[in-house]
This record gives C-alpha cells, sequence and structure tokens, in this order.
C-alpha cells in the first residue's frame, strides 16, 4: 500500500494533464470548422467537442482506452474476422499484432540472452576477448537501429529468409549488448578473498564458475534481462517496419499513412503495455530464482 499512493498520485496527475493538452491542441480544427459554417463556439462546446474528434491532433485518454477496447475485445468477440466467429485472430485487432510482435520478441530475446551470456564468460575468462570483444560490442550499439534494420531484412530476404527470424535477429542485436554488460560484470562481482577461498578449497574452473560466479552474477544477469527484454520488443517494432507482414509496428506505420491517430496511440499503449508485462515476468521469474538460491529474503 505504501508504493500504490505515489503511484495513483503520478499516474493521475500525468492523466489530468493530458486532458489539459488535449483542449489547446485541438481547439484550431473546431475553431476553423466553427468559422466555415458560420456558427460561433462556447467555451464548453469548445471542449467538448476537442475531447470527441475523430482524428483528433492529440487524442483524449478516453478515446485511446475506447480504441483499445474496440480493437480488441469488441473486435475479435464481434468482428467479423474475429476469434468467436472464425476460430481465429483478426488480423484488424492488437491483439494479433500484440502476437505477432510478441513471437519475434520472444525468439530475439531467447538468441541474443544466449550471445550475451556466452560472450560475457568468454570476456571473463579470456583476456584477448576481454581486449577486443567488449569494444566491438559497445561500438556495434552506436549504429542506428533505424537504419540497420532495413540492411538485416534485405539480406536475410536475399538468402531466404523471412518472416519471423529477421525480426527476431534485429531484436537480439539489441537485446544482447545489456545481458553481456551485466553479466560480465556479475560474473566479476566475487572479490578477492572469495576467489582465493575456492582455490584453497581445491575447486576447479567450473566449480568456481558454478558455486562462485555464476550465483553471485544472478542479480546483475536478471537486472539486464529487464532492460534486454525491453530493447528487443524495441527491436522488433522497427523491424516491423520494413517488412509490413504484422505486427504493432505495421500498425504504428498504418495509422501514420492513413492519418489515424487513435489507431496510433493505441498501438503504442499496446506495445507499452506488452512491455510492462514483459518485464513484469522477467521480475517474477527473479523473486523466484533469488528466493530459491537464498540470495532473496
Amino acid at each position: 500500500m505504501k508504493s500504490v499512493l505515489p503511484v495513483l498520485t503520478v499516474t493521475l496527475t500525468l492523466i489530468a494533464l493530458w486532458y489539459a493538452a488535449v483542449v489547446p491542441m485541438n481547439a484550431q480544427w473546431e475553431r476553423d470548422q466553427a468559422t466555415r459554417g458560420g456558427y460561433t463556439l462556447t467555451n464548453a462546446e469548445l471542449i467538448s467537442r476537442t475531447m470527441t474528434q475523430s482524428r483528433p491532433r492529440l487524442p483524449a485518454p478516453h478515446q485511446v482506452v475506447g480504441e483499445l477496447w474496440a480493437s480488441t475485445w469488441v473486435e475479435e468477440r464481434h468482428g467479423r474476422r474475429g476469434w468467436w466467429n472464425t476460430g481465429s485472430l483478426s488480423n484488424r485487432s492488437l491483439v494479433y499484432h500484440g502476437w505477432v510482435t510478441l513471437s519475434a520478441t520472444f525468439l530475439g530475446f531467447v538468441i541474443g540472452t544466449g550471445l550475451g551470456v556466452a560472450l560475457a564468460v568468454g570476456i571473463v575468462y579470456n583476456r584477448a576477448m576481454d581486449a577486443s570483444v567488449m569494444p566491438w560490442a559497445i561500438a556495434s550499439q552506436t549504429i542506428p537501429i533505424i537504419a540497420l534494420a532495413p540492411m538485416i531484412i534485405v539480406v536475410l530476404n536475399s538468402v531466404g529468409i523471412s518472416g519471423l527470424l529477421p525480426k527476431a535477429v534485429i531484436a537480439a542485436y539489441l537485446s544482447f549488448f545489456p545481458v553481456v554488460v551485466g553479466m560480465v560484470k556479475g560474473l566479476r562481482a566475487p572479490d578477492a578473498m572469495q576467489l582465493d577461498q575456492m582455490k584453497t578449497w581445491n575447486a576447479s574452473g567450473v566449480q568456481g564458475f558454478l558455486k562462485l560466479r555464476l550465483p553471485s552474477s544472478m542479480p546483475y544477469f536478471f537486472a539486464s534481462m529487464k532492460i534486454g527484454i525491453a530493447a528487443a520488443l524495441v527491436g522488433t517494432i522497427v523491424g516491423e517496419l520494413p517488412v509490413q507482414q504484422g505486427g504493432l509496428g505495421v500498425r504504428l506505420l498504418s495509422g501514420s499513412y492513413f492519418g489515424q491517430t487513435l489507431q496510433i496511440w493505441a498501438a503504442l499503449f499496446a506495445a507499452a503495455i506488452l512491455a510492462a508485462t514483459l518485464v513484469g515476468v522477467v521480475g517474477l521469474i527473479q523473486r523466484v530464482t533469488l528466493r530459491r538460491m537464498g540470495l532473496a529474503p
């Protein structure tokens, strides 16, 4: 309860500021319409109209919530292509596009995490890799993903690889770096006294890794995974822009093409909800794992 009140206060404040910004952002359109129609708007009418525009510059919060509801439950339950009528997800619903994005995100995150852990182990145990791989890993993150994503898509399509994998590669590209940094920090967390203690027990390198370095790295590992899975989601959405075969990125792009502001904002909020859910799942796994390892109360 101590954390609920501050979070609720900040949320309500943001919603109030959002509503306050809707009127000035959308008012000019209503004034122009009133001038062309030869009628005058009162302040109450102006406020009411700015909150209900079909294509507003800035949609009101209740409009975004309504669009989310309409493009998820209503579309799947009552839509002509929805789950209840056809047995498959409608390609017009955010549920379908969210699933497409989630699939590529999860695959890319698994690839990126595995690659990150492998590189981190090599960097910690091999000085040559520490001197050579780590600078390249850092340099790789300076390349704008918006420029790199189309190149990856084109190259993989040229060799016959399309669909889920190209987007997963982009997601892995963004997610591996936080895991590398976090795991390197975590594997190097044991101090010299602890390492010497393992030597006095005649522990092998594998035993030292499994009994000391790996458990010590777990808090760092899960913290980096939270960043990595959010980055993987961003990479997937960016990778969907040139592919245009479904996903939240496609919803954002199509909404931009046709001036559907509500569709854009609904897709943005769907992506935010998906990211928060994924981070929350990783956090839950973290609490369970650390508790069983005796590293958390």
